[in-house]
C-alpha cells in the first residue's frame, strides 16, 4: 500500500512541478519584451514621458516668444473734414508709432525664457529617472505576481495530493478521520490563495501595461528580470548635488530669480515714439509730425507682481534646500538598502533550499507512516513561505538597485534606455 501511494505521489508531484511551466507557456499570448527593450519602447509610448516632452516644447515656444519686439502701430487720422462754412479744411495724418521697451525688459524676458526652458529640460530628466525606476518596479512586481501565482498553483496541486494520500491512509485505518478533514481544509485554503494570486497578477500586469503605454495588454514576462537579481550590477555612487531632483530644483530656483528681474523691469515705463506725415487739403501742403509719450507711473508700479515673484523665489529656494537634504539622505540610505537587499536575497535562497529538503524528508516520513499529516502540512507551508520570501527578496534587490540608479540619474541595471 505504501509503495503504491509513494509511486502515485511522485507522479503527482512531478505533475505539480510541471504545472508552473505549463501555465507560463500558455500565458505567452502577448508577452512583454525584456525590460531594457520595454524601457526603450516606452520612450515613445509612455504618457508620462510624452507630457514631459510637451512641457519642453511649451517652454521652447515661450522662450522664442520672449525675443519678440512690440509691433508698431500704423494709423491714419482725418481732421476738419466737415466744416460749417463749407470750406474743405481736412487734414490727413498718416503715422507710425513704436513702443521702445526700457529697463531691460526684453533681455530680462529672454533670460527668463531660457531659464524656464532649462528648468523644463531638467524636470524632464527627473521624470525620466523616476519613470525608469517605476517601470522597473512595476516590471519586477508583475513578474513576481506571476511567480506567486505559479507557486500558489503548485501549492494547490501538492495540497490536493496530500489530501488524496490522507484519504487513502484514513480508509486504510492508518489515520484518524480528522486528518481527512484537515487536508480538505488545506485544499480550500490553497484554492483561495490561487484566486488571490490571480487577482494580484491581473492588477500587476494592468499597471505595467498602463505605465508603459503599451497598445495591448501585457499578459506575461518570458524574459525574467528577477533572475538577474543575483548578478552584480555596475557600482553606483550617487552624488547628491548631481541627482536629477536636485538639478531640477536648482534650475527652477534660477528661473524664479529671473522672473523677479522680469517683474522689476516691468515697473519701468516704456517710451512710445511716433512719426508721420500730415496733408492739409486747404493749401495742399504737407508737414512732418512726431511725438513722444511716456506713461506716468502714478498708480501702477507693478509692486504686487514683484512681491509675488519674490515669494516664488523664496519657495524655490526652500525646495532647492529640501531637494539637497533629501538627495543626501536618499544616497546614504540607498547604498545601505542595496547591501541589505543583497544579504536578504542570499539568506532567502539558502532558506528555500533548506525548506525544500525539509519538505522532501517530511514527505518520505509521512508516506512511511512515521510522521503525522500536520507535520507534512507544516513543511509544505514552510516551503511555500520560503519560496515567497525568495521572490520578495529578489524584487527588493531590483527595487533597491533601481532606486540607487534613479538617484544617480542613470538607467537601472547599468544600461541606457
Amino acid at each position: 500500500m505504501s509503495l503504491s501511494i509513494a509511486a502515485r505521489s511522485r507522479r503527482t508531484l512531478a505533475l505539480g512541478f510541471c504545472l508552473p511551466a505549463l501555465f507560463a507557456g500558455a500565458a505567452l499570448a502577448d508577452p512583454a519584451p525584456p525590460f531594457r527593450e520595454l524601457l526603450r519602447q516606452a520612450q515613445a509610448t509612455a504618457p508620462r514621458l510624452a507630457e514631459a516632452r510637451a512641457e519642453i516644447a511649451r517652454a521652447e515656444g515661450l522662450a522664442y516668444q520672449a525675443r519678440a519686439i512690440p509691433n508698431p502701430t500704423i494709423g491714419v487720422e482725418v481732421e476738419n473734414f466737415a466744416t460749417s462754412n463749407g470750406v474743405n479744411m481736412a487734414e490727413t495724418t498718416a503715422s507710425v508709432e513704436q513702443t521702445i521697451e526700457l529697463g531691460g525688459k526684453r533681455s530680462a524676458r529672454i533670460s527668463a525664457g531660457g531659464a524656464e526652458l532649462e528648468a523644463a529640460r531638467r524636470r524632464a530628466t527627473r521624470t525620466q529617472a523616476e519613470y525608469a525606476f517605476d517601470l522597473a518596479a512595476a516590471y519586477a512586481e508583475a513578474e513576481g505576481a506571476e511567480r506567486r501565482l505559479q507557486l500558489a498553483t503548485e501549492s494547490l496541486a501538492l495540497t490536493q495530493e496530500d489530501a488524496r494520500v490522507a484519504g487513502v491512509l484514513v480508509d486504510a485505518g492508518r489515520e484518524a478521520d480528522l486528518r481527512r478533514v484537515q487536508a480538505q481544509a488545506a485544499v480550500q485554503a490553497a484554492r483561495a490563495g490561487v484566486d488571490q494570486a490571480k487577482a494580484a497578477r491581473a492588477t500587476a500586469f494592468a499597471n505595467l501595461t498602463a505605465l508603459a503605454g503599451a497598445p495591448a495588454l501585457i499578459t506575461s514576462i518570458p524574459t525574467s528580470l528577477l533572475d538577474e537579481a543575483d548578478r552584480a550590477f555596475p557600482a553606483v555612487d550617487p552624488d547628491p548635488l548631481a541627482s536629477p531632483s536636485y538639478l531640477a530644483a536648482e534650475a527652477e530656483r534660477e528661473a524664479a530669480a529671473r522672473r523677479v528681474r522680469v517683474e522689476r523691469a516691468q515697473a519701468v515705463p516704456d517710451l512710445n515714439v511716433s512719426w508721420g506725415v500730415r496733408r492739409m487739403q486747404e493749401d495742399h501742403s504737407t508737414a512732418m509730425v512726431a511725438g513722444v509719450s511716456v506713461p506716468f507711473p502714478l498708480f501702477d508700479r507693478n509692486r504686487g507682481n514683484i512681491s509675488a515673484a519674490r515669494a516664488d523665489l523664496s519657495a524655490a529656494e526652500a525646495r532647492l534646500n529640501a531637494a539637497r537634504l533629501e538627495a543626501e539622505a536618499s544616497g546614504r540610505s540607498g547604498i545601505a538598502r542595496v547591501a541589505a537587499a543583497e544579504t536578504r536575497l542570499a539568506a532567502a535562497r539558502d532558506g528555500e533550499r533548506t525548506a525544500q529538503e525539509a519538505y522532501r524528508l517530511t514527505r518520505i516520513g509521512y508516506e512511511g507512516g512515521k510522521l503525522a499529516l500536520v507535520e507534512l502540512l507544516n513543511a509544505q507551508r514552510a516551503l511555500t513561505e520560503a519560496r515567497t520570501q525568495t521572490i520578495e527578496a529578489a524584487t527588493e534587490r531590483l527595487s533597491a538597485q533601481a532606486a540607487l540608479a534613479r538617484l544617480a540619474g542613470v538607467a537601472p541595471f547599468g544600461d541606457q534606455p
